[in-house]
């Protein structure tokens, strides 16, 4: 959400068509969350009050910088990632259980 404000203010119906895959309450959820956590303004027109706008606060921008790091470290490394993760998900033919992790609690 951080990234996609980066460039300016957008409304709600920018911010999904530009995020993609997410529905309009987890949308205005976030937008809420960010703004109660100082990171997003609203903004809303003084000719239309029913329209509104969501832009990033001083503190949100010190975020870009670390959020583009994150991207770029995950454009180089993401195939080491996903080669891990494909090496971890390979049955150990003397094992029972499939070794993939799936974010359950192992026993």
């Amino acid at each position: 959400m951080l990234w996609a404000l980066r460039d300016g203010p957008r409304r709600p119906v920018e911010l999904r068509k530009q995020i993609g895959g997410i529905s309009s309450k987890v949308l205005t959820e976030t937008l809420r969350r960010l703004q109660f956590n100082g990171l997003v303004d609203r903004q809303t027109d003084p000719d239309a009050p029913s329209r509104v706008g969501y832009q990033l606060t001083p503190l949100g921008r010190t975020l870009l910088a670390p959020i583009d790091a994150v991207g770029a470290w995950a454009f180089e490394y993401g195939d080491e990632v996903v080669t891990a993760r494909e090496a971890a998900c390979t049955p150990d033919p003397r094992s029972p259980r499939p070794t993939c992790w799936t974010g359950q609690r192992r026993e």
